[in-house]
């Protein structure tokens, strides 16, 4: 089981202003007394002696509190030339262990329940997970918001099999982001050996004869939102026995839903509560989340209910070493527009994969893409093939998009040990119990503290401290962060943003919960958002989708369901076949609204260490064609971009400096990509004709008087160049204060933008309707600004690279960018929101 694994919980806040105190965890017991294990330092020093640097490097103690020293791991602001540092390993910090603190079993646990967790394993519980029991068994909606491997499962487990062997009649349901994590909660629960719970799966994967007896005789069901969404709801009718004894519903990795794919499940959520009434029932709903900001406040905001928040994390914690890693610039070769080129994160993590594999740790190196995956498990086993040929066979890549019996061999071996190493992308964050590695490499900050937090977790072991390395990307995000580890270690995880009332996400699912039973003027009152629920009904109900009656708005047939064509993932374009030309054979998928990116005529897609290069992309159809080619490049598309001012939903003047927050157009284009080598330089640039595509969304803005940009020596000539750098930058930098991606947004800068009349520079959503990510961006604008301007004056390059102001998916191919004229730009908006209220 999961349950008591060994895992680490962040420390108190720091950059992000004062911290929530319902969020805060209490002061630890200290540490037990005694020697402890150098697992972790020694794994650093093999890692050292791979890149061939000094291995003797100092490592920075975490304090009691949480809280790094001021000294000696300083924020460079000495005015040092980042371009003279030689070692890649900017900082290294070991995280000390920390003791458990377990409590007695509650008097209201059934003996036959209490024994089932001894007989695996848990003699007893930690004190956090007896406080969100024991709320879920008083009814009260819980959240849990602690570590990884902390034990979150035993919070939910415990109240739900009470009920379950107490009372023979009622129902639970499981719902997780992720197939895996929900087969592994599945398997842990019938490990557990109780009778008559009759747990059950319900997924995609789910025999029709199994689904069959799960709606007939299953107790506990295991799903997830995609499955409620488009089998369960709009078939409620079949399922009224189960729904009328429902008694919980558990949410697990809550925290994963955010931006549009969580305000789809917030919205699902009221459907499902909403039904459960019409069947008499309330089920107390219990939530596990990793640690986020204000976790009782976003579960509120998920399920639409008041929401209780257990933060302290009682359970021991392995001492772990994280390193800071920020690959070397490579000065004879260059990248677009003659940048410098930095050694990619995924030949560092290769190389770092195949040193741990050689000593014998059991390893993950988590890679932002799958492409990233599929590549660092092939440089790993090539360089373990020169030196131990047997263990090449023991590393592998692990992602999305594979085949279900691929998935599963790979889970299979992966917990029996037989994989000693393995590349993956977050698919394993949230999957199968494989806490208590060795060591954990993650290759590129994934997006969010969180992330972070949720994959170093996977490394550490009751006895043996372990091994974290961050390894940089060429991205200011990640410059920011291996040069400021006080904005990761130690620092508050972010919020979660997500907007239920967002109209583009309300209305398909209004809709959807129409079909499924009509609509009264209190379920919108009361459950779907009030008054701009009515707006979206209203004009529903004038483009006849919905029909008005004096009882309610009614779904006009019962021949179909809306549902099965309501993407709740967010695209609205469903997936893209990837299929062999010559065969037939589907090799995977890619979402819709990325395949013209991603999937478009020439592209190069890996699957299995195999590569292909895309023939034909036809989107009507979903459907990409392939052949298998091995090409020594890799392509990166180009898009264009335009944004247009609907409406202004916030204003402010600073002094030379507006900001603006509200509705924009953004028409975009992929119009090209460009073949690149491993190492990353540009080989050559390929026209595409690919559809323009609109998307309305909100975006966050700020205009600077010309007169003071000139008296700062930005000149007509450039200042295209500094504003468009300053827009990289802050796109990339967006995800340090909301959990986001860069992907997730987009922007637009211009000297003279039609609709404000002055130098503007856009950050937008990349959803319809907006994700909340601007208007995160918007509250937080002065400190996520000084972020970017730090990011690019840290950054080792002298005239600006991927790592601080060119952008992967810049559409004017990162030309003009001026990475000083960039410092300049940002220190005159900083300045004018420090020195004028906006007024």
């Amino acid at each position: 089981m999961r349950d008591q694994a060994i895992g680490w919980a962040d420390g108190p806040v720091l950059v992000e202003g004062p911290p929530d105190p319902a969020a805060s965890p209490a002061p630890r017991a200290d540490p037990a007394p005694g020697p402890r294990s150098a697992r972790g330092l020694e794994l650093l020093h093999r890692v050292l002696a791979g890149s061939g640097v000094e291995t003797d490097v100092p490592v920075v103690e975490l304090g009691p509190d949480g809280v790094l020293p001021a000294e000696p791991v300083p924020d460079p602001e000495d005015g040092s030339d980042p371009a003279e540092a030689v070692n890649p390993l900017r900082h290294a910090v070991r995280l000390p262990p920390r003791p458990g603190r377990a409590v007695d079993w509650p008097d209201w646990a059934p003996p036959e329940v209490v024994e089932a967790f001894r007989r695996a394993g848990v003699t007893r519980p930690w004190s956090h997970q007896a406080e969100g029991a024991e709320l879920a068994h008083a009814g009260r909606d819980v959240v849990v918001a602690t570590g990884t491997a902390s034990g979150k499962s035993l919070v939910y487990q415990l109240p739900v099999l009470s009920r379950l062997v107490a009372e023979p009649r009622t129902t639970a349901l499981y719902l997780s982001p992720t197939k895996a994590l929900a087969a592994d909660q599945l398997r842990a629960l019938r490990e557990l050996d109780l009778p008559d719970v009759r747990p059950a799966a319900l997924d995609g994967d789910t025999p029709l004869d199994e689904r069959d007896w799960a709606r007939r005789h299953a107790r506990w069901i295991f799903s997830n939102p995609d499955m409620l969404h488009r089998s369960v709801l709009p078939r409620h009718g079949r399922w009224a026995g189960f729904l009328r004894r429902l008694a919980f519903v558990v949410v697990d990795e809550c925290h994963t839903y955010r931006g549009v794919f969580g305000s789809h499940v917030a919205l699902l959520l009221r459907r499902l509560l909403r039904i459960a009434r019409r069947y008499g029932a309330r089920p107390t709903i219990v939530l596990a989340s990793a640690t986020v900001a204000r976790p009782a406040e976003f579960a509120g905001r998920l399920t639409g209910r008041e929401v209780r928040a257990v933060t302290e994390d009682a359970s021991p914690s392995a001492g772990r070493t994280v390193a800071l890693w920020e690959p070397p610039l490579l000065p004879e070769l260059s990248g677009e527009n003659g940048a410098p080129v930095r050694r990619p994160a995924s030949t560092e993590s290769s190389r770092m994969l195949a040193d741990l594999v050689l000593e014998g740790a059991r390893s993950l190196a988590f890679v932002r893409s799958r492409r990233g995956a599929e590549v660092t498990a092939l440089g790993a086993q090539r360089l373990v093939a020169d030196v131990d040929p047997e263990l090449v066979p023991r590393i592998s890549a692990y992602r999305g998009g594979y085949l279900p019996e691929e998935r599963r061999a790979l889970e299979s071996d992966l917990m029996r040990g037989e994989l000693l190493g393995v590349a993956t992308t977050n698919a394993l964050e949230l999957g199968v119990d494989i806490a208590g590695l060795d060591a954990v490499v993650v290759a590129g900050f994934p997006g969010t503290r969180a992330s972070f937090w949720q994959q170093a977790g996977r490394a550490g072991r009751a006895a043996d401290e372990a091994l974290v390395v961050l390894v940089a990307r060429d991205d200011p995000m990640d410059t920011y962060l291996v040069h400021h580890p006080r904005a990761l270690i130690g620092a508050p995880v972010e919020s979660c943003v997500l907007d239920p009332g967002n109209p583009y996400v309300l209305a398909p699912q209004l809709v959807c919960a129409a079909a499924e039973l009509p609509l009264t003027e209190d379920d919108v009152a009361t459950v779907f958002g009030g008054v701009v629920a009515e707006e979206v009904l209203a004009e529903l109900v004038e483009d006849g989708v919905l029909r008005r009656r004096p009882a309610g708005w009614f779904w006009p047939t019962t021949r179909e369901q809306p549902a099965a064509s309501v993407d709740i993932r967010g695209s609205g374009l469903g997936q893209v076949a990837l299929v062999e030309t010559g065969t037939g054979r589907m090799l995977g998928t890619v979402d819709g609204a990325s395949a013209p990116g991603t999937a478009h005529p020439g592209a190069l897609y890996l699957h299995r260490g195999e590569s292909y290069v895309v023939d034909e992309l036809d989107l009507d159809a979903g459907v990409a064609l392939v052949h298998q080619e091995e090409p020594d490049w890799r392509t990166d598309a180009r898009s264009n971009s335009d944004v247009e001012i609907v409406a202004v939903r916030a204003h402010g003047d600073h002094g030379p400096v507006s900001v603006s927050f509200g509705d924009v157009r953004v028409t975009s284009q992929v119009v090209g990509y460009q073949r690149r080598t491993p190492s990353g330089t540009v080989l050559g640039t390929v026209p595409l004709d690919m559809p323009a595509q609109t998307l309305e969304t909100r975006a966050v803005w700020y205009t600077i008087d010309e007169t003071v940009l000139a008296e700062a020596g930005l000149d007509p000539a450039r200042l295209p160049g500094a504003l468009h750098a300053a827009e990289h930058a802050a796109i990339g930098l967006l995800p340090l204060f909301a959990i986001c991606d860069r992907w997730d947004i987009g922007g637009l800068s211009t000297a003279l933008h039609p609709d404000t009349g002055l130098p503007t520079v856009f950050v937008h959503d990349g959803h319809p309707g907006g994700a909340g990510l601007a208007e995160r961006g918007h509250a937080v604008l002065g400190r996520w600004l000084r972020a970017t301007r730090e990011a690019i004056r840290n950054c080792g390059c002298r005239t600006g690279c991927p790592s601080c102001v060119q952008s992967p998916k810049c559409g004017n191919g990162n030309n003009p960018l001026d990475k000083a004229g960039a410092v300049r730009v940002l220190d005159l908006v900083t300045g004018a929101l420090a020195r004028h209220p906006a007024g």
